[in-house]
């Protein structure tokens, strides 16, 4: 008895268990249905972000190389021992710094040499000048004198010739005045030939009226008044007629003395052409007679070929003796190293006491006020940079700096193995911070759109028709929307047709949205804040 309670109480025990948990199970059950139902009917929680307008800037982005414009290596022109030369690698020199001395005992005894055949040179010349100058200042001095009578004979002539143009000017003048009060005198004739016409017709008219008056007296028509009236103004006519031919006559014979004159100017200005013709024939006469008298007296200087060659010999000599000079002190000079450039030490191949010989650099300078980036780009790229754009570049060793500088330099040929062109940017670098040899990234801007319609780039899906966005309006229903795409960034993507700005894309959804779907907006993010602008901003 006591053995069946034993099994019969574990399996009630169990029985009682298991029917709570299916009954569990079943209420869970039922709750996770009722939330599913409440989930069907809740709309979905999306987040949006509204289209804006903003500048979509393509760039590309390439690694380079930094090198130095300049590497100098430092070699002497001379061979020489190196007696100084303290400089190392990384040391910074500044443009004329001494670098390195040789030692210059040999150079120098050139120098002295060669100085010591300039004196012998010079007394050479000044001996032969010694001799020369008696002879050449008595030639000299007769060749001035005859160069001065022949100026003297020139001014004369000159002098002549002046005169004579104005004795020309002035008796031209004369002929003119004269030939001027002649054509005054015939018009004066003009002027009494005229009044004298009009005399005599003035007169015939009252000669004409007399006869008139003197018939209708004769009849007893008019008083005898009448008749001695114009009788009187035949008279006064006939006076006026006299008047005027004597005036006339004045005329004429005003015109015939002033005919006289301008004949007398002619003969006189014939008269002073002849006498200046004489005196300019003489003057021209004196001229070539001191012109011939310099020419004699340089036909005297034929000794002087012989002395001016020795001279000239003698000078050269000087001349080459100075130049032997010169270049025996550049050489002293070529013995001290001066830097051409501020820059670093990169190498040092000699110390010391070693010999140096030309074309053996003992030193190498790099420039670094300066740097050089050297990078590729794609064919497609390369179409979009062009001489002096700017470009921005960052360095690994630097985080958190940016260089700014600009291309330099673009190789108009394509590396033939990776079809790339190499591009040169040059950086200023006052405070050194880069260095040759350092990787950096170069950034260049290929293509700018300004004012673009701009959407995040997660908010752009791939729909039956091509590229499309969820457009949510403003009573949160749910939109898809075609959409043409433009230009784009990391981030964004222009958009040139199908959204506006200030519309609300989705960019995040828990579920996919059907068209005409109806939402709730949980969240919507603003812009970047390299948005040019916001659409109602």
């Amino acid at each position: 008895m006591k053995r069946w309670l034993i099994v019969l109480i574990p399996a009630v025990a169990l029985g009682v268990l298991i029917a709570t948990r299916v009954k569990a199970k079943r209420v869970e059950a039922a709750d996770q249905a009722k939330v599913r139902e409440i989930r069907m009917k809740t709309p979905p929680l999306v987040s949006v972000v509204p289209a804006s307008v903003r500048d979509i800037v393509q760039t590309y982005e390439a690694v380079g190389s930094a090198e130095s414009p300049y590497n100098v290596k430092i070699s002497p022109k001379v061979t020489g021992r190196i007696d100084f030369l303290q400089a190392r690698e990384g040391d910074r020199v500044n443009a004329g710094d001494v670098l390195a001395r040789l030692d210059p005992t040999e150079v120098e005894g050139q120098v002295q040499q060669a100085k010591a055949a300039v004196a012998e040179a010079e007394s050479r010349l000044a001996q032969a000048q010694i001799t020369l100058n008696p002879t050449e200042a008595n030639i000299s001095t007769n060749i001035r004198q005859q160069q001065a009578a022949v100026e003297v004979a020139k001014s004369d002539l000159n002098l002549v010739l002046v005169n004579s143009e104005s004795k020309k000017a002035n008796q031209r003048t004369f002929i003119t005045d004269a030939a001027g009060r002649v054509r005054n005198a015939d018009a004066a004739i003009s002027r009494e030939e005229a009044n004298v016409k009009s005399a005599q017709a003035n007169l015939a008219n009252a000669q004409s009226k007399y006869n008139r008056v003197n018939d209708l007296y004769k009849q007893g028509f008019i008083a005898a008044q009448d008749v001695d009236d114009a009788k009187t103004q035949v008279s006064v006519m006939q006076e006026s007629l006299n008047v005027a031919q004597q005036q006339l006559n004045a005329a004429k014979a005003n015109r015939d003395s002033m005919l006289a004159q301008k004949e007398a100017a002619e003969k006189q200005y014939t008269i002073g052409v002849n006498g200046v013709a004489a005196d300019t024939a003489s003057a021209k006469a004196r001229l070539r007679q001191a012109q011939a008298a310099l020419e004699y007296a340089r036909a005297n200087t034929a000794q002087k070929p012989a002395y001016e060659k020795n001279i000239a010999a003698l000078k050269s000599a000087v001349i080459a003796a100075e130049a032997n000079v010169a270049s025996a002190e550049a050489r002293r000079a070529d013995t001290v190293l001066r830097a051409p450039i501020s820059g670093y030490v990169a190498s040092r191949s000699a110390d010391p006491g070693s010999i140096a010989t030309p074309g053996q650099p003992i030193l190498t300078l790099v420039g670094t006020n300066q740097i050089w980036v050297n990078f590729s780009v794609p064919e497609e790229v390369n179409r979009s940079v062009a001489l002096g754009m700017p470009v921005t570049a960052t360095f690994d060793s630097l985080s958190g700096r940016e260089f700014s500088g600009k291309v330099i330099h673009q190789n108009p040929s394509a590396d033939p193995a990776s079809r790339q062109f190499q591009v040169r940017a040059a950086i200023d670098n006052p405070v050194t911070a880069l260095r040759p040899g350092m990787f950096g990234r170069v950034k260049i801007v290929t293509a700018r759109t300004p004012n673009a319609v701009v959407v995040p780039r997660e908010a752009i899906q791939e729909g039956r028709a091509g590229s499309e966005v969820i457009v949510v309006d403003e009573n949160n229903t749910a939109h898809h929307q075609p959409i043409t795409t433009g230009p784009s960034e990391p981030a964004f993507v222009s958009v040139t047709s199908g959204v506006h700005p200030g519309d609300k894309v989705v960019i995040l959804t828990a579920v996919p949205l059907k068209e005409g779907a109806t939402v709730r907006v949980g969240g919507q993010r603003k812009g970047s804040k390299n948005d040019a602008r916001q659409a109602g901003g």
